[in-house]
């Protein structure tokens, strides 16, 4: 019998320091904080990716962060990689990009404080 997955849930990042990181993904990215946490004995917080998927952060990060492009990262789907870019740039967010893949996707990539990648992509 194979598991029967429904949908990606969440992803969870170790973070140095949620306050931190919070401004980064609220103020920065723009993303929506999401408010039932439950009172875990740790520090964190969430935040929505899109209608079924969120993002959680959780303090205790202590070691340096290898995230690239290449390499460990995770992406969101954007309705305009040239939106997404001009926010950026006004936000004075060093990017990689925006640039195409093979297939045609255009993405762009940033680095959150402690240093994980974080992906644009805008599908064909």
């Amino acid at each position: 019998m194979r598991h029967q997955i429904k949908s990606l849930n969440h992803v969870a990042l170790q973070v140095s320091n949620v306050e931190k990181s919070i401004d980064f993904y609220a103020n920065v990215l723009g993303l929506k904080q999401l408010e039932n946490r439950p009172n875990f004995d740790f520090k964190g917080a969430w935040f929505s990716l899109g209608e079924n998927t969120a993002l959680h952060l959780l303090e205790g990060l202590d070691y340096k962060v290898k995230s690239f492009s290449r390499g460990t990262h995770f992406a969101v789907e954007v309705k305009s990689i040239i939106d997404t870019e001009i926010i950026l740039k006004s936000k004075n967010i060093a990017m990689k990009g925006p640039k195409t893949r093979p297939d045609g996707a255009w993405q762009i990539f940033i680095s959150d404080p402690d240093g994980h990648c974080f992906e644009f992509t805008e599908l064909v």
